[in-house]
């Protein structure tokens, strides 16, 4: 069930980690990025852990096994098991399962992680058009996936085979920058076919009961980089969201949310598990909101930011109440800018 239009960000008393029994965590652009742990995510996770609080990697990058992502967060100081880990590939392999026969044939576009998804749920890879296939499981591939490999997808989904996608997830986070991720090689199927596939990733519910199937979460905090896909998934399931600055959103994006990509709580990085989150009030006198030392509100269509405070934080958190409840698809980012330039964001 989806949350109710929210308005401003949540406060929490207590820290997030306490408040929660489950994180919900996106890799990349949260935990780390171009392989690489982000600042303060090896520190903060493992207190968090230490804590009582479960930690669940939620990806939706089909590449890598569960139990190579495991290793890869072990490795950095993040100790994880292939249980800890829920990928698209799972996600996708399950919806597939309930709709073919065990053993059934299924062409693979993709890597490692999502051909053994496919075999945990009793189906068979194949790497042809040509092998008789029953559906197309399309994931991310890595940047060295051939050509050859959508060619092989669009002759299968041409014909009219069921054509499955692990994410639509157009680009990725790297350790140079953004690149084109899986769902910018499902357009390219799309266009040669004309067709749609069946998507099981963030945000859409399949990676949702996925997740809950697999950790037993009560009371789950989704926490990721994206508002198109980790903070819209967390509104449709349901539960609370903390969105970190350490990924693809900006400031500027956040303000400009429509109700569906709104988080419950908006924090630098992770280091926001381990922290209360503060209050965003009515400022009365103002006709704003302020939060800590800082006041925003909405002047002739801009946004007017007021105060200080060593917590630019909670400029920002001002700021996006003002925002969110100006319009119902938030201010744009040019009407922003002078505002988030105060803040430093």
């Amino acid at each position: 069930m989806n949350q109710p239009v929210r308005t401003r960000p949540e406060p929490s008393r207590r820290p997030l980690n306490e408040a929660y029994d489950t994180a919900l965590l996106d890799l990349d652009g949260v935990v780390y990025a171009g392989g690489e742990a982000i600042d303060h995510a090896v520190e903060s996770l493992v207190a968090a852990r230490d804590d009582g609080m479960r930690l669940a990697y939620v990806t939706n990058n089909a590449l890598r096994t569960p139990a190579a992502v495991a290793e890869h967060l072990t490795r950095l100081g993040m100790p994880a098991g292939a249980d800890d880990v829920i990928t698209s590939a799972q996600a996708v392999a399950r919806l597939i399962s309930e709709q073919l026969p065990r053993g059934a044939r299924v062409l693979v576009i993709g890597g490692e992680g999502l051909r053994v998804a496919l075999r945990e749920r009793g189906l068979t890879p194949v790497d042809s058009a040509d092998d008789d296939p029953a559906a197309v499981a399309q994931g991310y591939g890595g940047p060295d996936l051939p050509w050859a490999r959508l060619m092989e997808a669009g002759y299968a989904v041409a014909r009219g085979v069921p054509w499955f996608a692990s994410n639509l997830d157009l680009t990725i986070p790297s350790g140079r920058g953004i690149a084109p991720g899986n769902g910018a090689a499902v357009e390219v199927v799309r266009i040669a076919t004309g067709k749609s596939p069946q998507a099981a990733g963030k945000p859409l519910p399949p990676m949702h009961r996925e997740t809950i199937l697999r950790t037993g979460a009560r009371r789950p905090l989704v926490v990721g980089d994206r508002l198109d896909t980790d903070i819209e998934g967390a509104y449709a399931g349901g539960v609370d969201s903390l969105l970190v600055l350490t990924g693809v959103t900006t400031p500027a994006q956040l303000l400009a949310a429509e109700p569906g990509h709104r988080p419950s709580y908006v924090d630098r990085d992770l280091r926001g598990l381990l922290t209360p989150q503060p209050e965003v009030e009515p400022d009365g006198a103002a006709g704003g909101f302020r939060c800590g030392g800082w006041t925003a509100r909405v002047e002739n269509g801009a946004l007017v930011l007021d105060g200080g405070g060593d917590q630019p934080l909670d400029g920002l958190r001002a700021l996006c109440a003002a925002a969110w409840a100006e319009a119902g698809d938030g201010v744009s980012g040019a009407d922003a800018g002078k505002a988030l330039a105060r803040l430093g964001l």
